[in-house]
């Protein structure tokens, strides 16, 4: 894998490494890692504090004696002294000597004791494991060693001078008081210009404190680049004053002596000035590419910049690195991924260095004999690659580079080096009919200056005497080609800027051309300005219309909203195409076969707990879509066991989708924890480590979309095609069918936000000219409310109706107390009212009138009527007969639920009955479906096989019951769809109906939970006797008396 990049990225890596150091090996790798991240970060304070930390707490653990006390608490070693065998230990003192670790604490110091802020917090631990050692020895060499280290830290400027001038009192007190005042005065003469310099930079400091304190990341950025301005005028000041002088004017020096006088000599302005980088480039700066100047590691940091890249082969060409060393950056650059991640414009800065670099590579002339052929090839490859490079970033938008660098660097080599005019003549030619330039006068401009550089070049004549025309006038020596660019530039009708272009012609014709050309040339821009005035005139009016509109804007922006508002919300009413066969009122159709289901029996109580837990969830409705967290890069072989674990000390976690990528090469997860919060501290983990992995860890908001109304019988890949242009799908879940059969709808979850946007400008599509598709972005707070008569009050539910009533005997009765719109009796297969029926009226009111009814006599019986009640327990779906599975295409209700009725189709004649027994020979039923399987894609497979009379989804059972018309079509059936698996790792299965009952719903994998404590009864009481205890002796029937001995 490619090598952490920045500070926090390094020590992420080094972290998640040393969690797996369990042996000697795995510990010195962790070392050789350290020594590579600060290679690249040499001035990162928190790298060598890590990585000193680590090294000391190798040392104590490969003591023979237990860890030191000294080890920080704050930094504990993932790896004890007790998982040391005694060969690794006999290994380690050689390899983490004392001597050792404590030269790596002076080095970690010498290179991050300039960083003002900061710096303290590497001393402050260095010295305080000096202090301890010289506690227990307490050695005149030591005491000498620590008063130097005293003395060289008081001499250089930091934040808590004061604090460290405490601890070397107090040092001097316990070990050397003697030398107390010597001491004291030696380190306040020396440590004048520490505190000079420091006082000079306080107010910068305080300012960098202040914004960061108040987390103001765009303050912090302003207050260090000024500071960083004024320490680099600090630098160059102290630099000049050391600058020889000798060859400068005695006045020069006299005004050098003033600027000294007023401006002292500070010998510390260098370090700081670079420490203060190294303070900026490993914090906030750490990727800005304006700050970095650093070649090699700037790229690293912001591999993204082209004007970094084209600074670092600029610089390796002035350094006189040879052509391969400077063609692996090149390579280096078009291998990062992030180069285009801004456009082309940092590939076209990339580029224009590296063909800048082989023109001059060419021209140079101690180049070698192959050069200007290596150029040639160089700067033709580096044409095509930028070209195929746009065509494959912006498609068919790409029109090349509006500078047209690469171009003018591979004309100027041709000019030049080959000294092939023609050949160059025909790329300007190839430009000239690029839109993009053809409409630029900065291109014809640059046309016409080459041409006048090629018309001067030429030779003249090599004759002395040229043959004198018999009109004895000589011919005129004229740049026509060049008169010819300006005449072409002229007649592009949208040119930029033409006026500028007319000036030059004019004045070109009147240097160079002969009378009847400039005579051509007036007439030209005449009528060209009178072409270009026109032009102007409709510009004007077209800006003066657009700001009109705009100005005229807000004040319809309100009236346009509340339209546009009920237009949708017209349109959500009836989710079909005006005018199909599908847009029409919802109907509720059952049976009497349907009501003796099995369900029936316990649908009340069933109901009850569904609107219980409705109601639950409406007060705690998941909320994925704002608990979810996208993580990438994930090792290819993650588990989710392993991805839990990892992710578990954020929060509970409710669900986890793992999918490996399309290239085997990672893996990604959908990760969704159980409140906001715990998503924001999953963020922690971003650019964290998992093993080699480096993650990448981002909310998972405005990545779902909610889909519903496609054709019922869409299945998973039906749904990745519909969508398949917007962007990569990563899931997709669909609801549980086990309480309401009815549901049709489902939740794309996608990897990026711009693809989950493309999908929701799909809403409103119509598909297959009948299905009008709704996709919105998940957002579980915008509920819409039900619509249709249920919702709306209207519809009354009628009991105890007459078998022999007809609908026309309901119409008449309910028509006197409102506008009757569907009167609807519930029948069993022969057509008899089985006592129920539904009457809708046009309003709420009327149906709250006809309640008037209730307990009313009628046709011998007393009918019961009452307000329809809407449910969500629909545990089945019934469809009969041969009807076109688009009839199901309704309007969703609130929660999302697509209507999709229980219609009788093209139902059998009513006069051909059916036995029991025969009905039974042709039904069958399939079993081990999924609770997401809606009814309409089982008829899409069952039908295959012959016409079908029914089809109950049973989904609190896991099948579904099919009744064919043909009783041979239930074998052929049953050998065709036992097996075939409709969801992964779901197969059919085919059987009697008996069959079918006996088994249960799907039951979702829970997670294993802990056993919980169980009741364990106490032990038995035994009673048993005791010696020398008096008392009756208990006689009776069943009980013999034992007699005393007498003695």
């Amino acid at each position: 894998m490619a090598n952490p990049v920045g500070e926090d990225s390094w020590l992420a890596y080094i972290d998640e490494q040393r969690r797996h150091a369990s042996d000697l090996e795995a510990r010195v790798k962790v070392v050789e890692l350290f020594k590579a991240a600060l290679g690249d970060e040499p001035a990162s304070l928190r790298l060598w504090l890590a990585y000193c930390e680590y090294f000391w707490s190798l040392f104590t653990e490969c003591q023979s004696q237990a860890p030191s006390s000294s080890s920080s608490p704050s930094s504990p070693s993932l790896s004890s002294s007790s998982s040391w065998t005694e060969e690794e230990r006999q290994l380690g003192r050689d390899l983490f000597s004392f001597d050792a670790a404590l030269s790596l604490w002076s080095d970690g110091y010498n290179a991050t004791k300039f960083r003002i802020a900061d710096s303290h917090l590497f001393w402050d631990r260095w010295v305080a494991i000096e202090l301890e050692q010289l506690a227990r020895t307490r050695t005149p060499s030591g005491v000498k060693r620590i008063s130097h280290l005293f003395r060289d830290r008081l001499q250089v400027p930091h934040a808590t001078w004061d604090q460290t001038s405490q601890m070397f009192s107090e040092f001097l007190t316990t070990y050397n008081n003697t030398a107390y005042e010597h001491e004291f005065q030696e380190v306040t003469r020396t440590a004048r210009d520490a505190k000079a310099a420091y006082e000079l930079r306080e107010s910068h400091e305080l300012d960098l404190a202040r914004a960061q304190r108040a987390a103001d990341r765009d303050a912090e950025k302003t207050k260090m680049r000024q500071y960083l301005d004024w320490e680099m005028a600090q630098t160059a000041h102290a630099t000049a004053n050391t600058t020889n002088t000798h060859h400068h004017h005695r006045q020069q020096q006299q005004q050098q002596q003033q600027q000294q006088q007023q401006h002292p000599h500070d010998p510390l302005s260098v370090p700081l000035g670079i420490s203060l980088y190294a303070r900026a480039l490993t914090g906030i700066f750490a990727f800005d590419d304006e700050i970095w100047n650093n070649c090699a590691r700037a790229t690293k940091h912001c591999p993204w910049s082209g004007p970094l890249w084209s600074r670092y082969i600029l610089t390796a060409e002035d350094a006189g690195w040879s052509f391969h060393n400077v063609e692996s950056i090149k390579h280096a650059a078009t291998n990062t991924k992030a180069l285009d991640e801004n456009g082309m414009t940092g590939v076209l800065d990339m580029y224009t260095a590296w063909c800048g670099f082989l023109k001059r590579t060419a021209m140079d002339p101690n180049a070698p004999e192959d050069a200007a052929d290596v150029a040639e090839v160089g700067l033709l490859a580096a044409l095509e690659d930028v070209e195929l490079w746009g065509k494959r970033l912006y498609k068919d938008a790409y029109q090349g580079d509006p500078n047209f660098r690469l171009e003018r660097i591979l004309i100027q080599y041709l000019t030049e080096v080959k000294g092939d005019a023609d050949a160059a003549r025909s790329h300007w030619d190839r430009l000239s009919h690029h839109a993009l330039l053809a409409n630029s006068y900065d291109f014809w401009l640059n046309y016409y200056l080459w041409e006048m550089v090629v018309y001067a070049s030429r030779p003249k004549a090599p004759s002395p005497t040229p043959p004198t025309p018999s009109t004895g006038a000589k011919p005129a020596r004229a740049p026509t080609l060049a008169t010819g660019v300006l005449q072409r530039a002229l007649t592009q009708k949208m040119l930029d800027w033409p006026e500028r272009i007319m000036e030059v012609y004019l004045q070109h014709c009147n240097d160079y051309e002969q009378p009847d050309t400039l005579h051509y040339a007036l007439d030209t821009v005449h009528k060209t300005r009178r072409t270009v005035a026109k032009r102007r005139e409709r510009e004007k009016a077209a800006a003066y219309t657009i700001q009109t509109q705009a100005q005229a804007q807000p004040e319809t922006e309100t009236g346009t909203e509340q339209a546009h508002d009920q237009v949708v919300a017209n349109s959500t009413q009836d989710a079909v195409v005006p005018g199909s066969p599908l847009n029409s009122k919802r109907k509720r159709d059952e049976t009497a076969e349907d009501a003796g289901e099995a369900a029936s029996k316990k649908a009340k109580s069933i109901e009850m707990s569904v609107d219980n837990a409705t109601s639950q969830d409406a007060k705690s409705k998941r909320d994925r879509e704002n608990t979810s967290v996208m993580v990438t890069n994930l090792p290819a072989d993650a588990t989710q066991t392993a991805v839990r674990r990892y992710f578990k000390e954020y929060g509970h976690i409710n669900s986890l989708i793992l999918h490996q990528e399309a290239d085997e090469k990672s893996s990604a997860a959908l990760i969704e924890f159980r409140s906001p919060e715990d998503a924001d501290s999953a963020l922690l983990r971003d650019q964290k480590y998992f093993n080699q992995s480096q993650l990448s860890v981002k909310l998972g908001t405005r990545l779902t979309v909610f889909v519903s109304n496609y054709p019922p019988t869409a299945d998973e890949a039906y749904i990745r095609r519909l969508f398949a242009h917007c962007g990569d799908i990563f899931n997709v879940r669909w609801p549980s069918l086990k309480y309401n059969a009815h549901r049709r709808f489902c939740y794309l979850s996608f990897r990026d936000p711009n693809a989950a946007y493309k999908a929701t400008l799909m809403d409103g599509t119509v598909i297959e000219g009948h299905y009008k598709l709704q996709s919105k972005f998940s957002n579980p707070s915008h509920k819409k409310d039900r619509e249709g008569a249920v919702a709306e009050g209207r519809e009354v539910r009628v009991k105890g109706v007459h078998p022999a009533t007809q609908e026309n005997d309901l119409r008449s009765i309910f028509g006197k107390y409102g506008k009757v719109v569907t009167v609807r009796l519930l029948t069993n297969l022969s057509g008899h009212c089985v006592g129920t029926a539904f009457v809708v009226f046009e309003t709420k009111e009327q149906a709250e009138n006809a309640l008037q009814l209730d307990k009313t006599k009628f046709k011998s019986q007393l009918l019961e009527v009452e307000l329809g009640k809407e449910t969500n327990f629909r545990p089945s779906a019934t469809a009969k007969g041969d009807r076109d599975s688009r009839d199901s295409s309704l309007a969703p209700s609130g929660d999302g639920d697509v209507a999709m009725p229980d219609e009788p189709g093209n139902m059998r004649p009513k006069d051909a009955k059916s036995t029991p027994a025969e009905i039974q020979a042709r039904t069958m039923a399939i079993m081990n479906i999924p609770d997401t399987i809606n009814d309409a894609r089982i008829r899409a497979l069952a039908e295959k096989f012959g016409s079908i009379v029914k089809l109950v989804l049973r989904p609190d059972h896991a099948g579904a019951i099919v009744e064919f018309a043909d009783v041979s079509t239930v074998g052929r059936a049953a050998l065709g769809l036992e097996g075939f698996e409709i969801a992964p790792h779901h197969k059919l299965q085919t059987g009697s109906v008996k069959e079918l009952f006996k088994r249960k719903g799907e039951q979702k994998a829970d997670p294993p939970k802990a056993p919980k404590a169980s009741w364990m009864p106490p032990p038995p009481t035994v009673r048993r006797p005791v010696l020398g205890r008096g008392g009756a002796k208990r006689g009776g029937l069943g009980f013999v008396t034992v007699a005393k001995d007498k003695e």
